[in-house]
Parts: structure tokens; sequence; C-alpha cells
């Protein structure tokens, strides 16, 4: 029996799809995997046998992944389950900023004991006069899951959509399922003069760090409204604030809520709503129930974090067993130990990622436990769990 402990509230769509042989436990010693949302695992003293952490969402800033690695826990993400509730918050936000509706809302919250706000409202509804998006155009800074849905539904409600995407392969993998008119810039910096609008949907990472900074926003059209619904640390706040006073900023729209942005004159935070639909939660919560099983139960990882992604399909061998190992240097002297087991070999595959790798290892009678501590025993071996 697998036991599973969830750190925050986990969607039963996911802990229902799991098989009989899982089951959910209290107490966090007793876990063998950890299915977790946003509850901060920085300072979690993490059982020794935890073998996996599944994170129901995209984002992973709450887990330390990398130290997970060194332990020999993979760590899931669910990239794309979250994205059409997150997709749909940014269009709403985008549209509740061109029409003002913000500040018609406070209006008449302000108003609300005047008897004659029917008549009032006729003089001072012209101040919440806005503009239509159609026709305007907005940059799309990151083209993952979100950004992509984000890039059709602007098109599709008659904007001119500009992207900007770092990873080369990446963009041209996706260019096929973007509008057919939607035009590209090589570097960021081209995209934020071109815009009325612009939407960040990046990681945060040390790359992604503060990218949205004074001289960024030095380079954005007077007037801008700016969309952050990734992550906090990506928009320097202070910078931001400049901007602002200074006009270059119009708005600014995000899912982050912070003391200084709540404080800020035309910045407009929302309590970190992005997942939060019914149907994202149930798409994150089977997605990282799904993932978590066929790791446990075939060896195969899909989404990890932290270690290359490696499927060997569904175990149908005599035996399988699965290595995570560190120092790819080391790969050669696994490679030696595994081919002394040719007679039972059957199939080897492996890879490696950011200094870390996994090998899955099939044979056509059963891996003795002699042969197993061997590789257990190799320099640069985190760890060996046998499948079958």
């Amino acid at each position: 029996m697998i036991n599973i402990h969830c750190l925050n509230n986990i969607s039963k769509a996911g802990i229902n799809a799991l098989s009989s042989d899982y089951q959910l436990v209290e107490s966090l010693d007793d876990a063998d995997v950890i299915l977790v949302r946003s509850a901060n695992m920085h300072e979690l003293d993490l059982p020794q046998r935890v073998v996996a952490v599944a994170r129901a969402g995209a984002g992973v800033n709450n887990i330390p992944y990398m130290d997970y690695a060194r332990r020999g826990v993979v760590v899931f993400n669910t990239p794309g389950a979250n994205a059409n509730a997150v997709k749909e918050l940014i269009i709403s936000a985008l549209l509740m900023t061109a029409r003002d509706l913000y500040g018609g809302l406070n209006w008449v919250n302000d108003n609300r004991d005047d008897t004659n706000i029917y008549k009032s409202v006729e003089k001072s509804k012209k101040q919440f006069a806005g503009s239509e998006i159609s026709g305007k155009t907005i940059g799309i800074i990151g083209l993952g899951a979100i950004g992509i849905k984000l890039a059709n539904a602007c098109s599709a409600l008659g904007m001119n959509v500009i992207g900007y995407e770092r990873n080369l392969e990446a963009l041209n993998n996706c260019k096929k399922i973007l509008p057919q008119d939607m035009k590209f810039t090589d570097t960021v910096d081209e995209l934020y003069p071109l815009c009325e609008y612009i939407s960040v949907n990046v990681p945060f990472n040390p790359a992604t760090k503060n990218m949205i900074n004074a001289d960024a926003m030095s380079k954005m059209k007077d007037g801008v409204i700016l969309l952050n619904f990734a992550r906090d640390g990506i928009v320097n706040e202070d910078d931001l604030e400049v901007a602002i006073n200074s006009k270059i900023v119009k708005k600014y729209l995000t899912d982050f809520p912070t003391p200084k942005i709540v404080n800020m004159e035309n910045a407009i935070a929302f309590p970190h709503l992005g997942a939060s639909t019914e149907e994202a939660e149930d798409n994150c919560a089977y997605m990282a129930a799904m993932q978590v099983q066929d790791y446990i139960e075939n060896g195969n990882i899909k989404n990890s974090v932290n270690f290359p992604n490696l499927d060997a399909g569904k175990c149908n061998s005599a035996s399988r067993i699965t290595i995570l190992y560190e120092e790819v240097e080391h790969i050669s002297q696994l490679m030696k130990k595994i081919t002394e087991c040719e007679h039972k070999l059957n199939h080897f595959i492996h890879a490696e990622r950011n200094g870390f790798g996994y090998a899955i290892i099939d044979c056509n009678e059963k891996m003795d436990q002699i042969s197993i501590d061997a590789i257990n025993n190799l320099k640069g071996v985190i760890s060996v769990r046998k499948i079958k």
C-alpha cells in the first residue's frame, strides 16, 4: 500500500482516480508521496521514506526541489492543467481595466446611500469612460500553455498579438497552434514599445526575477497597461511605482497582492485567483495523481522539475529497477555495472538534466539484491528503486 499525505486540500478528482493500492494518511511521517498546492515546504522536515512530491499546479517556488533531488525525491508539477483558468482571469482583468469597471464599481459602492443615484450616475459615468480592446496591441511575454491560450483568445477578440519566447525550440513547436497573423520579436526589448497591453507569462526563476524593471518599463509605450499573473517577483515594485507615477504605466494588474502593491495607486491586485476554479483544481489534482501513480508503478517520469523526463512504458518485464543519480560523468561507471548483468538485461534507457540523471532498467529475470546493492553503492548514485 502506498501512503499519500496532502499538505493542502486536494480535489477528490485526483484522489479518487488513484487505484486501491493508494491510501490517504493523516500523518506526514507515514507518507511515501506528498501532494501539495501552496503550502511552504522549505522549512518542512521531510521524512526519509518520501519518494515523490507532486504540486497540483505549475509554480514550484514553495518547494525546495533541488535539495529534494539530492535526496532522491522526484518533484512533479502540472503545467497546463490550470492554463484555461488563468487565461480567463487575465482576459477578465484586461476587459475590466479597459472599461474601468473597477473605478465604476467603487463609485457605485461609495454612493450606495444616494437616493437619487440613478440620476447621479448620468453625471458621473463619464469619468469611467474606457476604450475598446479590439484593434489594440497586446504583447505576450512567454508562450507556454497560458501564453498560447491567451494569444488565441486575444486574437479572437480582435486584438493584434505580438509574442516573445526566449526558448526558440518551444517557439517553433507552438507556432502552428498560435494565431496565423500573430507577430514575434527576436528580443523582449523589441516588444515593449509596440504594445498598449503587456502580459507577462513566464516562470519565476533567477533569470526572470525583476525582469520588468526600470530599464524595461522605460522602453514601454506611455500609458501601457501591465498584466502580471505569473509571479510577483518578476516585477520590481519600486521601479513599478516610479513608472506609474510618471504615467509610463497606466494600470498594473496582478494576482499577487503585496503590502506595497495594495497601497499603490493604479495598481489592482487579486487574491491569487488564477487557478481557483473547480475545473482547474480538478485538472491539476488528476494530473498530479496520475503522474505519481505512473512513477510509483512503472518508474516513468513526466513533468518533473528536478529530474529528466523518461518513459519506458508499462512495466511488463520480469523485473524493473530505476536509478536516480547525480554528477553525469559517473554514467560510464553506471553503464559498466549494468552491462555486467547482460544475461538479465532486456532494456536500458537513461537521460540527464541539470547535473542529475535517471535510468530505467528492464530485465528478463529477477534482478538479485546483490546486483541492486552494487549499483546503489556506485559513486554518484542517489537511490535505486525496485519497481518489480
